[in-house]
């Protein structure tokens, strides 16, 4: 398996500018330990549907974080393609594939926090059109010249993004059922559309804001459906993405009791721990590593780990008790 890190892009109500040091010193140490990918998640407003913090936005991030490294990937996951407009994108992302020499991963998805959509002028119900159309756009302007557009949304003609990345960025596309909440509106199933978009894709990042066994049935689900529209269920990658702190105890009250205020602070008290701890990795270094183990025999080729902390340690301890376990 391959192992990326979601970096802790994540900011308090007010910013602390200390922060930005080690995000920098955190990419830098996850590409020195051996990690694979670097991944940022998007979120334009506070979404307390999932977390009790902001995020940083995405593609700045990204920019910043590939002037400090040489080596690993750099993705969005996610990046919430609905509320932009797809030729600023393209030109976005041009720009960062052009600064990482081909680093990116166009990691997207197509949102669920209404507020983003409304403030943005349009609305949550055409997120998956939107979604597709965008992609569809975005897809067109990075691997051609004199692009004209029409479609349901967007329009435009005779469009040249310079300069044109040498070859399109894999696009990885994320989703999953969820345990259900009053804050979010997403389903307990992988959606048809989801599907549909990942036939087309390069990979599939399953989600961690459902129950293991869900994901493991989601990225069973989502080989089937590739297979049956006659792709080789080989050519999509698999991942998956986590949230965790590790905690150095053999007690697992010891552990939970330890990883709770981290949690809690990253993720919001909305949800009880009990909710938390079946949706994400707590408890004993050895129970994140069955579930990885289980994950790797459904299919799974990646896996992105996100310490629900700022504290460096933590990828320290990743690369000692979860790396070796599933390095060739």
């Amino acid at each position: 398996m391959k192992f990326g890190i979601w970096l802790a892009s994540f900011s308090y109500p007010r910013m602390d500018y200390k922060n930005s040091d080690l995000l920098r010193a955190s990419a830098q140490k996850a590409e020195a330990l051996g990690f694979d990918s670097l991944w940022v998640i998007d979120h334009l407003l506070h979404a307390p549907g999932l977390y009790g913090v902001s995020w940083l936005e995405p593609m700045s991030v990204l920019a910043h974080v590939a002037a400090c490294t040489t080596r690993v990937k750099l993705g969005t996951g996610i990046l919430v393609v609905p509320i932009r407009h797809p030729v600023l994108l393209a030109k976005e992302i041009a720009t960062l594939d052009y600064l990482s020499k081909g680093r990116y991963i166009f990691g997207i998805g197509p949102g669920w926090y209404e507020r983003e959509f409304e403030v943005m002028g349009t609305t949550i119900r055409d997120r998956g059109a939107r979604t597709d159309e965008i992609v569809e756009a975005v897809r067109r302007l990075l691997t051609e010249e004199h692009v004209s557009f029409h479609g349901r949304f967007f329009q435009f003609n005779d469009v040249t993004i310079e300069p044109l990345p040498p070859k399109m960025p894999e696009i990885w596309v994320a989703g999953g059922s969820r345990i259900p909440t009053e804050l979010s509106p997403d389903r307990d199933y992988l959606a048809p559309s989801v599907l549909r978009r990942i036939a087309k894709s390069d990979a599939f990042l399953v989600r961690n804001s459902g129950s293991h066994e869900r994901v493991l049935q989601d990225l069973k689900k989502a080989r089937e459906y590739v297979a049956q529209q006659g792709r080789d269920p080989k050519t999509l990658k698999l991942g998956c993405v986590q949230f965790l702190y590790i905690v150095e105890t053999n007690n697992k009250e010891e552990a939970l009791r330890r990883q709770r205020p981290h949690f809690e602070q990253t993720m919001g008290t909305h949800r009880t721990f009990e909710h938390l701890q079946e949706s994400y990795f707590l408890g004993l270094i050895d129970g994140m590593c069955e579930r990885i183990e289980e994950l790797r025999k459904a299919g799974a080729e990646y896996m992105v780990l996100g310490p629900v902390s700022e504290e460096l340690e933590q990828l320290d301890l990743i690369a000692k008790y979860i790396l070796p376990k599933f390095k060739d």
